[in-house]
């Protein structure tokens, strides 16, 4: 095996292997050699060669003989597992996928809301009784929609409401950096940012400041009929106080992607309430991730050749 430009490391994504990854890269990187490995052995042996490496995990006793290594490229967005302090100091420059969710993430929230706002749960449900009964539905158009987290996903929600003609409030660490929202706030004034929201979006790394951020006291302050869209963490919310709000009619509803425990137990009340929507961590499930990641990497690649400052460069 001759030493490769990059190595593709094992995995498997969304149903997709490894090998339609390397397939897109080639395709971006015409005049590079690209290896994919498909056994450990092999990862050892290119890692022990490549300039660049892209995959979903890289643990320290392949780095120690990884001697040519200067980027590795996680294919997810968050990069918490890997080893980072032992990456920095062999000087290896760490990306992430930041972005690749963002489209089909802000498809899913945009069309969680329509479905709670025009009662389609509800239609489910009559039209498996054979049940024709009007019912109460109300418009997503003229409504106030709080996205707590303004990064990728959370600015491609905003901008995918754009058409619907809502007020849009977001929350982020840094409010004095504004964003595409309508208002900004800190998480200091979290509270203020969702008491008027139709919507509330949960699109927030999981953090010490945001565990357990949506509890019992913030469920107090949303409005009776607002609707939770949670595509950020389970551990976002405090699944026992959303349970207690939903079941006592405290709250319109609420579309979880993402629950705490994952995967939600058989027997878990979430399921059997029918102001709930709950898909299994399936928002950023798309057929176009690997060319998106491959986008990602074959740029960075380029801009590795000119010291140039990387994209998605994790510090």
């Amino acid at each position: 095996m001759s030493d490769p430009d990059v190595a593709v490391l094992r995995q498997t994504i969304h149903g997709a292997d490894a090998s339609e990854l390397a397939a897109a890269i080639r395709e971006r990187l015409p005049d590079r050699s690209v290896a994919l490995a498909r056994t450990p052995a092999e990862e050892r042996e290119l890692l022990s060669a490549a300039r660049v490496a892209v995959g979903l995990h890289i643990d320290e006793s392949q780095l120690a003989a990884a001697e040519n290594l200067e980027l590795f490229a996680c294919v997810f967005a968050g990069t918490g597992h890997l080893p980072r302090e032992a990456l920095a100091d062999r000087g290896v420059a760490v990306t992430n996928a930041s972005g690749v969710h963002g489209p089909t993430i802000a498809e899913h929230v945009v069309g969680s809301m329509i479905t709670h706002a025009h009662g389609w749960p509800q239609a489910q449900r009559q039209q498996a009784r054979r049940e024709w009964r009007s019912y109460e539905t109300r418009e997503v158009y003229g409504s106030t929609v709080a996205v707590v987290g303004l990064g990728a996903i959370g600015s491609a929600v905003v901008d995918r409401l754009e058409p619907f003609g809502v007020k849009t409030v977001g929350v982020r660490y840094s409010p004095e950096k504004e964003g595409p929202t309508d208002e900004v706030y800190g998480f200091d004034a979290f509270h203020e940012a969702i008491a008027e929201a139709e919507f509330v979006v949960l699109a927030c790394p999981l953090t010490e400041a945001t565990r357990g951020l949506v509890d019992a006291d913030a469920l107090r302050t949303m409005r009776a009929d607002a609707v939770l869209i949670n595509v950020a963490r389970g551990a976002v919310v405090d699944t026992d106080a959303l349970v207690a709000a939903l079941q006592k009619s405290r709250l319109g509803g609420a579309a979880l992607d993402v629950t705490d425990p994952e995967p939600l137990p058989e027997d878990h009340p979430l399921w059997g309430l029918g102001n709930v929507t709950i898909t299994p961590h399936n928002a950023g499930h798309t057929p176009e991730y690997y060319d998106r990641v491959a986008d990602i990497l074959a740029e960075n690649v380029d801009r590795l050749d000119a010291d140039a400052e990387l994209r998605n460069r994790v510090e």
